[in-house]
């Protein structure tokens, strides 16, 4: 109840404060290229429930036909625009309406596209029992997923080979350790993240860096 309600007041809040700069990227989004400003991207929350996660749409349209769920820097259906939302993470913000709906927190395990949680082991199945959040360990591990994929021939295989076993760990990692102390930490070390984009929290250090997809070429090459 106290997380839930963290995320209300704070929600609502971060609305009221960023308006204007939710309409200034709605208009540069809506000027950039054709199609709607906000992006409704069909996601698995608590207990297996599907929703729509909100997002600035930084894609041309339709672009799930012309490629996968996973995305490289390089990748041709980001827009211009979408570029430097994607940079700074400002794609995400719509995600507060999703967290003041409840489908969403601010921390917990990243939702994932059905594809992927069809997938899921028994095991890996605990991380549904708790709300997806728009940031986690995981996130923080890995901020920069598209730099990692850009150049790979095969965004998706790279994704599963190079990103998503150590998400997952993380992730099991976040659902059997979380807290409220736990979760203003993350909030914490996101935040600096985003200022220093070397920075690795201690909790992180056993996990290593993700490799950049040619870093990882090279050295199996």
């Amino acid at each position: 109840m106290t997380k839930r309600l963290f995320d209300i007041v704070v929600a609502a809040a971060a609305l009221v404060v960023a308006a204007p700069l939710l309409a200034l990227i709605a208009l540069f989004t809506r000027l950039g290229s054709p199609g709607p400003v906000i992006y409704r991207g069909r996601r698995v929350g608590l207990h297996g429930k599907l929703f729509a996660m909100l997002k600035f749409r930084t894609m041309v349209v339709n672009a799930e036909s012309l490629g996968g769920s996973a995305t490289a820097a390089d990748d041709p259906r980001i827009t211009p625009v979408g570029k430097f939302l994607r940079r700074y993470k400002l794609d995400e913000l719509p995600q507060l309406l999703n967290v003041l709906a409840g489908e969403m927190s601010f921390v917990g395990p990243r939702p994932e596209v059905k594809k992927y949680v069809d997938m899921y082991t028994p095991e890996e199945k605990e991380i549904l029992a708790v709300r997806p959040g728009i940031t986690d360990w995981a996130s923080i591990w890995n901020s920069n997923e598209a730099a990692v994929l850009e150049g790979s021939r095969d965004p998706e295989k790279t994704y599963e080979e190079l990103i998503r076993p150590t998400k997952l760990a993380l992730q099991l990692f976040y659902v059997r350790n979380h807290s409220l102390t736990v979760d203003l930490k993350i909030l914490f070390h996101t935040a600096f993240k985003l200022i220093s984009e070397d920075w690795v929290p201690k909790e992180l250090k056993p996990y290593g860096r993700v490799r950049r997809y040619r870093m990882a070429s090279e050295t199996s090459a």
